[in-house]
């Protein structure tokens, strides 16, 4: 997500400051070519120097008066090239001298001469966070570019709970990572379905499939991070919600079925259609008409009970009859003829577009790889990371809404 770029991390003194050791890492795998880190003195309180140097493999800079800089300006030398400047966590006392414009220490003069986005991942004390010069100094701060992560509510290590904990480092890495791309899908409205269903048996038991949900939820964050007004319908998945997006958790088809169109009645009474409408959900086909009312037990010498199966209803197609349909896009899994069986489901679906692989061997992997079927013929994706899959047809999407 961050391939080849270089991050400057700044520090601050706040006792999240070690989840800043955690997010070098998060900031590296995610592809950052460099992360230089600057702490302020009151950072070193909680963290020494020396992790961050071994962690990022680059010196650890604090004093302004470091003459490790040939020309002694380490607050100009170092945002030169960087592609942003992330301060996490950045305290309520930094976040107020760099409303008030203050170049007191190098982090702070750094940031007041940067030439590149600079983002803050707020840390503090929920009094603290509400407190109205904090909310004074986070409005200037937004109005003047800077982009404020956060923060989340949670536990907090005085002991108390609410608002100001700082984000996850993953979760900054994110909002880090949606700041490079290009809001191509800004004012659109997404609507996406993604997970397996789960069709009851009786109480206890039910047909499932081994749908992990990644592949959709990957796509719900590209198309967020694309500028797209984001809702996501989920079966049962064992996966975090993806930040700025609304998710509607479901269990089985008919309730998937219904929540879907009540998205799309609702968006269409109150004037903001959706735009794009995206099935990757796995639906299972059918469901089980004699549901036990209580759980069926397994007795000797006796038949198990036959189950009587009914036809789920097509979400997809359903919503591509509407007359308000938005652009529709389906996925399929198919275990053998792969583009032969997505051509014709594209056009039993009736949809412009219809993605899809070869499973079931890609079930719950963190890579794939797709097949685009249209009218025109098919395109391959080739094998990679699900995110970055995700990102490939946020733009494929944007690009074909463009032209619709």
């Amino acid at each position: 997500m961050l391939d080849g770029k270089r991050i400057v991390l700044g520090v601050t003194g706040g006792v999240a400051a070690y989840k800043a050791a955690e997010l070098v890492r998060e900031l590296q795998r995610a592809g950052a070519a460099r992360v230089q880190v600057v702490m302020t003195g009151a950072a070193t309180r909680f963290v020494g120097p020396v992790t961050f140097q071994a962690l990022s493999g680059e010196p650890v800079f604090v004093d302004a008066w470091d003459a490790r800089i040939p020309d002694n300006m380490a607050h100009i030398e170092l945002s030169r090239g960087a592609d942003a400047i992330v301060v996490a966590p950045a305290t309520a006392d930094f976040l107020a001298r760099l409303a008030h414009g203050r170049a007191d220490d190098l982090l702070s003069s750094l940031c007041l001469a940067r030439e590149c986005p600079l983002m803050v991942a707020p840390a503090m004390n929920r009094q603290m966070w509400s407190n109205a010069a904090t909310q004074r100094n986070v409005a200037q701060l937004a109005a003047d570019g800077v982009a404020v992560l956060g923060p989340a509510s949670g536990d907090q290590a005085c002991g108390e709970v609410g608002l100001g904990r700082m984000l996850e480092p993953l979760e900054i890495v994110e909002e880090v990572a949606a700041r490079f791309v290009p809001r191509t899908l800004a004012g659109r409205r997404a609507l996406l379905t993604a997970g397996p269903t789960f069709e009851p048996i009786d109480p206890v038991r039910g047909i499932t499939n081994r749908s992990s949900g990644k592949m959709g939820f990957a796509l719900a964050r590209a198309l967020r991070d694309a500028g797209a007004d984001v809702v996501l319908v989920c079966g049962p998945v064992a996966l975090a919600g993806p930040r700025g997006v609304r998710r509607i958790d479901v269990e089985s088809a008919q309730q998937m079925h219904d929540a879907v169109m009540a998205e799309l009645d609702g968006a269409q009474r109150e004037g903001s259609p959706f735009d794009l409408f995206v099935g990757v959900a796995a639906v299972a086909d059918w469901r089980v008409a004699n549901v036990g009312a209580s759980k069926w037990k397994k007795e000797v010498n006796r038949h198990p009970p036959a189950l009587e199966l009914a036809e789920n209803p097509d979400i997809l197609a359903a919503v591509a009859r509407r007359p308000d349909a938005p652009y529709c896009v389906g996925f399929a899994a198919e275990s053998e003829k792969l583009e032969e069986h997505a051509a014709a489901k594209r056009v039993r679906k009736g949809v412009p577009l219809l993605v899809a692989n070869l499973g079931p061997a890609t079930f719950g992997l963190d890579d794939n790889e797709l097949l685009l079927v249209d009218a025109h013929g098919s395109r391959r994706l080739a094998r990679a990371d699900k995110n970055a899959l995700a990102r490939a047809l946020a733009a494929e999407f944007a690009e074909r809404l463009a032209r619709s």
